[in-house]
This record gives C-alpha cells, sequence and structure tokens, in this order.
C-alpha cells in the first residue's frame, strides 16, 4: 500500500498543462493516498526542488528509496515505485539513499490536506514522539482508538504511526551520523534507542552498513568543537531569508536574540542545560545551516525540529502561492517577492509575553522593555556576541513585581497570570490538540484578546491559518474598515491566512517593515478603556 504505478484516480493533480512550468503542487483527498504518477514522474525527471519531501521513489532494482531531486542515474519508469512517506517506503522494503539522503529532506507540512486527527498526531509525534504509552497514549490524546489512527494513518500516508516515529528516528541517527562527531554511544542515546546493540542491529537493517561504515562514507572535513553541532536543514524553495530577519530583528530581546551579518543567534535551555544556537543561510543549495552548541546531545532532536518550526521550513510555498495568488491585492507581492515565511518560535511562553508587553506600543519601546525585563528576571548566561541572558522562566515572573523595568500595572498583572496558568498546567504551549480551545483558554487571561491569542496562534503553535483580523495595520492594507469585512475577505485565503497576514504587514502599508512598525489591534485600545481620540492621536504619530 502506498505506491502508484499508471494511471489511476489522481489525487496529485496538474493545474494547466503537463509542462514543467505548469506543475503545480500535489493535493491529497481524504479517502485515499494514491499518488498520480504522471506529476510524481514528472518532478522525477526534472528534480524539481518544489517536491523534495513530498513523495518519494522507491528503485525495484536496487530496493532503495530517493528524493525526487536525487542526482543518481535516471531510472525507467517501469522500474520505480511512489511512496507518500519515506515510512511507507521503508515498510515496503526499499532502504534510504546514501547519496540524496531522504533524512534530509524537507518535512511534509502537517495540515497538507491529510484529515485533523492526522494532522495533530504528527504536530506531536514531531514535538516529543510517540512518548511512554506508544501509539495507544497518543491516541488517546488525540480522542480517538488507536485501531482507528492506525487506519487513518494507512489512508493518508501509507505507514502506522509506529512506522512514522520509527523512521523518523532512523533518519534523525542517520544525521548525526553524518554531521556531527558524537561517539555512538551518544548517537544512540540521542536518537532515543535503548541500547548499542539494538541501535546498531537496527542501522544495519535499515541501511544495510553498520554505523561506523556510514560515518566513514560521509567523510566528513569539517572539525566541530566539544559540545557543538552543525546540521544542515533543507526547506523547499523560494525562501525569503532577509524578510525572515527583517522581521526578527526589531524584535530581537538584548541579551537573549541577536540578528547580525545575515545570522540568526539566540539562547536557549533544553532538559535543564543551557546552550545557543546561530542560523544562516547557504547561498548554494536550498538549505540553513545551523549550529547548536549545548552540553546535552540528547536534546538535540528537540532542539532541530524546533529550529525547523521556527523558521518555518516545512511550508510548501507553492501551495501557498497558489492559493493566495488568486487575490488581486496579494499576486503582485507574491510573484515580486516570494517564499515569505512565517516566523515562529523558540518559547511560546516568550512569545506570549513580549505580545503582552507589545500591546498599546511601538515595537521599538516593547523591545526595550523587554531587554530590561530579561536583565532583571532572566538567568545570566556566558555567550558569544550580545547573548548574556536566558528569557526568564513561568516560575520567576508569576510573582514578579515587574513596575521596576516600566512595564505598567495592567500589563504587569496580565504577564502574572499567563505565568501562573503555565506553572499550574492550565496553560500548556506544546502538544496542541485542540487549537480552538487553546485559544479560548488564552483569552480567558484579563489583558489577552482575539489579536493577541491569533498572533501567538501563528508564531507559537505554527497554525497556518491563524488570522489577527482585528489589526489595524491588516485592515489599512486591504483598505477595509472593519474587522468583519477583513475575516470575510481572508475566507479565499484558507488555510493559509497566517501568511497572507506576513505580506500584508511587510508590504502592505506605507511604513517599511524596518522602522519596527508593530502591528496592533485597535481592540486592545478599547478593551482597556483608551479614548477614541487618544486612540486616532497615537495612529497619526505613528504615521508622521
Amino acid at each position: 500500500m502506498g505506491f502508484c504505478r499508471g494511471p489511476k484516480t489522481s489525487t496529485i493533480q496538474l493545474k494547466g498543462q503537463l509542462s514543467l512550468e505548469a506543475i503545480r503542487p500535489f493535493e491529497w483527498t481524504v479517502n485515499n493516498m494514491d499518488l498520480d504518477w504522471r506529476v510524481c514522474s514528472r518532478a522525477r525527471l526534472s528534480r524539481d526542488a518544489r517536491f523534495d519531501g513530498k513523495f518519494f521513489i522507491g528503485v525495484l532494482t536496487t530496493k532503495i528509496y530517493c528524493r525526487p531531486i536525487c542526482p543518481a542515474r535516471t531510472c525507467k519508469e517501469s522500474n520505480v515505485r511512489y511512496y507518500a512517506s519515506a515510512a511507507a517506503a521503508a515498510e515496503a522494503g526499499f532502504r534510504p539513499c546514501l547519496r540524496c539522503r531522504p533524512e534530509c529532506s524537507p518535512g511534509t507540512p502537517a495540515w497538507l490536506g491529510t484529515s485533523n486527527t492526522v494532522s495533530r498526531a504528527l504536530r506531536l509525534i514531531g514535538e516529543s514522539g510517540l512518548g511512554d504509552r506508544g501509539v495507544e497514549g497518543l491516541a488517546e490524546r488525540l480522542g480517538v482508538g488507536s485501531r482507528h489512527l492506525r487506519r487513518l494513518f494507512l489512508r493518508h500516508l501509507g505507514a502506522t504511526p509506529l512506522a512514522i516515529a520509527q523512521t523518523r528516528r532512523f533518519h534523525f541517527a542517520k544525521k548525526l551520523i553524518d554531521e556531527t562527531r558524537l561517539p555512538m554511544n551518544q548517537i544512540v542515546l540521542a536518537s532515543g534507542f535503548g541500547c548499542v546493540r539494538r541501535f546498531n542491529a537496527a542501522i544495519r537493517n535499515f541501511y544495510h552498513r553498520t554505523p561506523t561504515q556510514i560515518r566513514h562514507l560521509a567523510r566528513q572535513k569539517e572539525i566541530q568543537s566539544e559540545d557543538q553541532y552543525i546540521f544542515r536543514l533543507n526547506f523547499r524553495p523560494p525562501y525569503h531569508w532577509q524578510g525572515m530577519l527583517d522581521f526578527l530583528a526589531p524584535r530581537c530581546t538584548p541579551g537573549v536574540e541577536v540578528v547580525e551579518a545575515g545570522c540568526y543567534r539566540r539562547t536557549i535551555s533544553a532538559n535543564g542545560h543551557d546552550g545557543y544556537f546561530e542560523v544562516s543561510p547557504d547561498n548554494e543549495r536550498n538549505l540553513l545551516v545551523a549550529r547548536i552548541e549545548i552540553a546535552d546531545p540528547q536534546s538535540l532532536f528537540f532542539i532541530v525540529e524546533r529550529i525547523r518550526a521556527m523558521f518555518d521550513l516545512n511550508a510548501d510555498w507553492a501551495d501557498i502561492e497558489e492559493t493566495l495568488g488568486n487575490d488581486p491585492v496579494l499576486r503582485e507581492r507574491l510573484e515580486a517577492h516570494p517564499g515569505l515565511r512565517v516566523p515562529g518560535c523558540w518559547n511560546g511562553f516568550e512569545l506570549a509575553t513580549r505580545a503582552i508587553l507589545g500591546q498599546q506600543i511601538t515595537v521599538k519601546g516593547a523591545t526595550a522593555l523587554a531587554g530590561r525585563l530579561v536583565t532583571r528576571f532572566g538567568k545570566p548566561f556566558r555567550g558569544p556576541n550580545g547573548l548574556t541572558h536566558l528569557f526568564p522562566e513561568p516560575g520567576i515572573l508569576a510573582d514578579a513585581k515587574l513596575a521596576g523595568v516600566g512595564v505598567t500595572a495592567v500589563r504587569g498583572e496580565t504577564i502574572r497570570a499567563l505565568a501562573r496558568g503555565v506553572c499550574d498546567g492550565k496553560i500548556n504551549f506544546v502538544g496542541i490538540v485542540d487549537s480552538e480551545a487553546f485559544l479560548c483558554r488564552l483569552c480567558e487571561i484579563p489583558g489577552i484578546g482575539k489579536w493577541t491569542a491569533h498572533y501567538v496562534a501563528m508564531r507559537a503553535l505554527g497554525e497556518p491559518d491563524a488570522f489577527p483580523s482585528t489589526d489595524l495595520g491588516l485592515l489599512r492594507a486591504m483598505n477595509l474598515t472593519s474587522s468583519h469585512e477583513l475575516e470575510c475577505r481572508s475566507e479565499t485565503w484558507r488555510p493559509w491566512r497566517a501568511y497572507a497576514a506576513m505580506y500584508l504587514w511587510r508590504f502592505g502599508t506605507r511604513r517599511p517593515l524596518e522602522t519596527g512598525f508593530f502591528p496592533r489591534s485597535a481592540d486592545n485600545y478599547r478593551s482597556h478603556d483608551v479614548s477614541r481620540a487618544r486612540f486616532i492621536s497615537t495612529m497619526i504619530k505613528e504615521e508622521v
């Protein structure tokens, strides 16, 4: 199950003519997961990077599965099979190609047309694996039976949840062998294997080579310092790296984040260990280079997955462009500046706190407040080039007196209430199954409204359809006067409204992004009893 050959009912369809220029992203159906072999074949023959990670090619003569961009000699059509996931190819008896390295392919977006249950399950597996309770525990969190969950995975992805999780673990182990100098016993722990013997047997069975042979083939020449790791993270082109930096730079919390010389750098904490990472583009290939320094290699899988989410590396630009390009207001911006992504975040609590600090003030003022907050309550950290602190933990801010750093009484109480909610387990930014319920819980905190909740959903949860419709910048960009009008207009942008918001914020206002314009909501002003005259005066000053 999971492969296609010959002209079947198309669930990956061509838009327009069968020319390479006309190939558009494929679509999944709800009822079956067959692939249109014609689209897969053309993507394979052209080595089209836009399809990287969307399907995998099993070669019958070698029993190897490859990415669509594999540089190996092109096989005859009769000798290949197409699979919707790497796990499906592995389940069919194919082993990963050591040349194109399927473990390096961009991930398939969880919202790519599969059922909501499968999408949520993929997100949970990506965040923390299957956990101690396995598929049964995952199904319980999703509110379905484990047998039904397996059926859904087989229908949509061609493999069970266990096979998906195991393939991810194998792929990450392969990346550690190829791209780091970690000893094998530490790779065993970092990739989630219980013992060295089981690890060696599993890798040999999966790759038909021992871990030592795989490392020898990698021929790694780059020297890495102790506790430093370098990973190459692929994406589907195009990618607007400068747009990502332009958004993050004015919002960098002093001491915690730095943007300089085309790189992003920040402090992190994982499993009780402190460290930092730096991300920069590889200008010759479709990838970002992540340099991580932390003393705990077992945290690497979590860190790498968080970086991928933070820089939106799994996004399918062709699908986004196809949907948003139907709107004449967005079409010109999309064509002129392709590949703008939705910036994520390292920590949801940190982002929500920063969003609260930014209410009713400019982004420059919010950045200054955040810097003072970190200096006063953050944990000192000795890092490179301006990295001096880690962002304060919720337990520290739950009872902190924030007036001393310039935070108003109302904002201070909102931050404390958020921190207490996180400490009590009422608010959690990971493992979210029902995003609507999460937004409702967030809005129950006094001082957090619809705008802040949707902004957090965009960046902390990676919700591609989150949309702060009360945002004044979006209203002005669309020349509309009410959030209801904007909601109606945005219906045609689903499920990519978060990307539409990014384009309207960056290119839809007269004020350039570099000035630090921070999108905000008229509802925030009304909710805190600010008079309409003061509100209009504030907006006039910002325009000047």
